[in-house]
Order: structure tokens, then sequence, then C-alpha cells
């Protein structure tokens, strides 16, 4: 009986993922189609674009996991800029959100500037960025730390200020330490918001990963869109677009397991109430 259960589930879950996704062959089906038909320069179909995308980044040898010279040189220089933008907007928007949650009279004197500040388009910074950091990796970095630390400040903020005032008043019987109170109780009630903003944050710093490369820089994924497009290679600047929908896939899968991880506790937690 048990078994049969189970093989139930199994088909249950098969069902469902094909029911979820079968609009993704649809959609490439169509596309093939249609662009076929049109035979537009602009729109290449999806059959030419994937030729490209293997061309480009994945026929190269086993030893460098099928990646390319062209793949290793363009993918090093985006994903530190990446990963060391968004780990330092992470790092300052956990920090600043800490105090602006416990300090009521800094987050009102503050806050009419920080929301003037998050108002503010990244991109439209990028000239006054050049004249503080020069051209090159300063200029990106200050890119994506401005714009993709707001969502961490403002879930930490509200992370911190919804803490159960019960688990502080008890904290404070047991004589624990600010610092204690803070690690011990401040940072895990404020966790789950806490790494919601880090989530949206990731899918930000991507975008703002490409839009930094697309002006004053000589490597990185977006200068090598910025090539593909001023050389009217149309297939490859949608080689480009996929590729960084893949990472953005890639990125948010690996972030879910992370946080799946460190919040397990949390979710135990949510089961049992």
């Amino acid at each position: 009986m048990a078994s049969r259960q189970s093989g139930g589930r199994h088909v249950r879950r098969a069902t469902s993922g094909v029911l979820r996704f079968w609009i993704v062959p649809v959609t490439l089906v169509l596309w093939e189609l249609l662009t076929r038909v049109t035979e537009s320069p602009y729109f290449p179909p999806p059959s030419r674009i994937a030729t490209q995308f293997y061309d480009m980044w994945l026929s190269g040898p086993a030893s460098q996991l099928l990646l390319t010279e062209s793949a290793l040189d363009t993918f090093g220089p985006s994903l530190g800029r990446l990963l060391a933008g968004w780990t330092i907007a992470g790092v300052l928007g956990i920090a600043l959100g800490v105090a602006l949650g416990r300090i009521r009279g800094l987050a009102e004197y503050t806050d009419p500037v920080l929301q003037f500040l998050r108002a503010l388009p990244p991109p439209l910074l990028v000239p006054i960025f050049f004249v503080l950091f020069k051209i090159g990796t300063p200029t990106q970095l200050a890119v994506i730390v401005f714009g993709v630390i707001w969502p961490v400040l403002v879930n930490t903020t509200d992370g911190v200020r919804a803490v159960d005032k019960g688990f502080l008043e008890t904290a404070r019987v047991f004589q624990f330490s600010r610092y204690d109170i803070l690690r011990r109780v401040i940072l895990p009630s404020a966790m789950p918001k806490i790494f919601a903003g880090l989530r949206l944050s990731l899918s930000l710093a991507l975008i703002l990963m490409v839009v930094s490369e697309l002006v004053g820089s000589n490597s990185g994924i977006g200068y090598s869109l910025l090539y593909a497009q001023q050389s009217y290679d149309y297939t490859g600047v949608w080689a480009h677009i996929v590729l960084l929908g893949v990472l953005g896939l890639l990125f948010n899968a690996l972030f879910l397991v992370a946080e799946g991880r460190v919040l397990s506790w949390h979710a135990n937690a949510r089961r049992n109430v």
C-alpha cells in the first residue's frame, strides 16, 4: 500500500513538472517557425542562436569544463565584479539596516536622504562615478553597489524592527550582552527578510554588471555584448541575452539552495506551528 502511494506521488510530480514546463518547447518551436518565415536579421531562429552560443562559449576542451578561451576571458571579469559588488552591498546593507532598525532617531534623520538616493537610477550616476573613481573596475563596482544595496538595506531594516519584543525582553532577563542579543536574537529573527533582500539584489547585480560594462570597459559580458551590437552581429547579441538568462537562473538556483540550508530552522519552525 505504501509503495503504491509513493508511486502515485512520483507520477503526480512528474505530471506536474511536464504541465509546468510545456510552454518552453512550444515557445521555442513557434519562435523557430516564425523567424524562419519572416527571415528578419534582428530576430534569428533559436537554433542559430544555440549554435552560436555553443561556438562562442561551450566548444572548449574538457579540461576547461568545455569553456572556450573567449568564455574564460569574458566570464571571469564580469562574475568577479558581480560577486564583489553584491558582497560589498550585502555587508553594507545589513550593517546599515541593523543600525537603522535599532536606532529610531537615526532612521528618522536619515530617511529623507536615503529615500532621495534610492530614487536615483544607477546608470545616470555613471559620469559621477567616472569622476570619483576613474574608468575601470572601481567605477563598475560603485554602480553595482549603489544599485543593489537598497533591497538589502530596506529588508534588513524592516526585519530588525519586526523582531518580537518578547524575545528581546527574555534576552535582557537572562542578561545577554548587546552583542549576544544582536547575534542570537535580532539577526536570526531578521534573517528571512535579509535573505529576501539578498536574493532580489542578486538579480539586480546581474543587470547592473552588464550596464556598468557598456561604458568605459574593455572586458566582460557587457563589453562583449556591445561589441556584437556594433558589429551588427544580431545572432551574437541574442546569444549574450540567452547567456544572461542562464546565469540568472543559475544564480537564483544556487541562492535558493544556500537559503534553504541556512534557514532550514525557519522552515521547520513554520511547519511545526
